[in-house]
């Protein structure tokens, strides 16, 4: 299989209120193949949104690189990495993040207008993704008339918008019941299959991580492989 998403020696360290270094990751090295479910736990605190921050491009390591398709993100200008983030990247978050004053379809074909992808197009594709995980009945409904499962399953139709390479998701059934979580999963499982996309996933839920083709703690700034989520901590 093909290396989609790669980190090598990632380092990032904070200056503390007495202005000390605090080392979050001390050397993180990752591989993501393309369609393969990558699950990454740890105690709260480790460092996970931190490493996935890095791995999409929202912030710099200290030292260490990330490459997407091969290509360094240290070797592009902001410009490009805005770019790479709405089209080659997709992020779901514990929260939504959806725009309220927009429909689900429309918030679904945000990501490809800016792209500059034709109207027609954008529509088609959002339909689409929308139908895809369940949500064809309630395309026209802006986020407040939708249920929490509802808006992330949305926010996961979003994501995959742009058909990007990886889709980095952070606790994302957090905020959801068990039933809406336990679907949230189902599809999680499922898209990483269907659209053949790289999926990386922080998540404290077990259900979550037993789904994934892999599973990885990050412990004392490291990853480290877990042979079951019967591991997990």
């Amino acid at each position: 299989m093909t290396d989609i998403l790669e980190a090598q020696g990632l380092r990032k360290v904070y200056r503390g209120g007495d202005g000390n270094p605090i080392e979050v990751l001390s050397g993180v090295d990752l591989r993501v193949s393309r369609g393969e479910f990558v699950a990454i736990v740890g105690a709260s605190g480790s460092g996970k949104s931190t490493l996935l921050h890095l791995l999409g491009a929202l912030d710099s390591p200290s030292s260490g690189a990330v490459r997407l398709g091969g290509q360094s993100y240290a070797d592009e200008s902001p410009e490009s990495l805005a770019a790479i983030r709405n089209r080659k990247l997709g992020f779901v978050f514990q929260f939504h993040h959806l725009l309220r004053e927009f429909t689900a379809l429309e918030n679904v074909m945000m990501p490809l207008l800016i792209a500059g992808e034709a109207e027609a197009r954008a529509r088609s594709r959002a339909e689409e993704l929308l139908a895809d995980v369940g949500l064809a009945g309630r395309m026209s409904h802006r986020p407040s008339q939708l249920s929490g499962g509802e808006q992330q399953r949305a926010a996961v139709a979003r994501a995959l918008a742009a058909d990007p390479l990886v889709v980095l998701a952070d606790e994302p059934s957090g905020n959801l019941d068990s039933a809406n979580s336990e679907r949230l999963h189902q599809l999680f499982a499922h898209l990483s299959r269907e659209f053949e996309t790289a999926l990386v996933v922080v998540t404290h839920n077990r259900s979550l991580a037993g789904r994934a083709d892999r599973v990885l703690s990050l412990e004392d700034g490291r990853l480290v492989p877990l042979s079951g989520v019967e591991a997990m901590p």
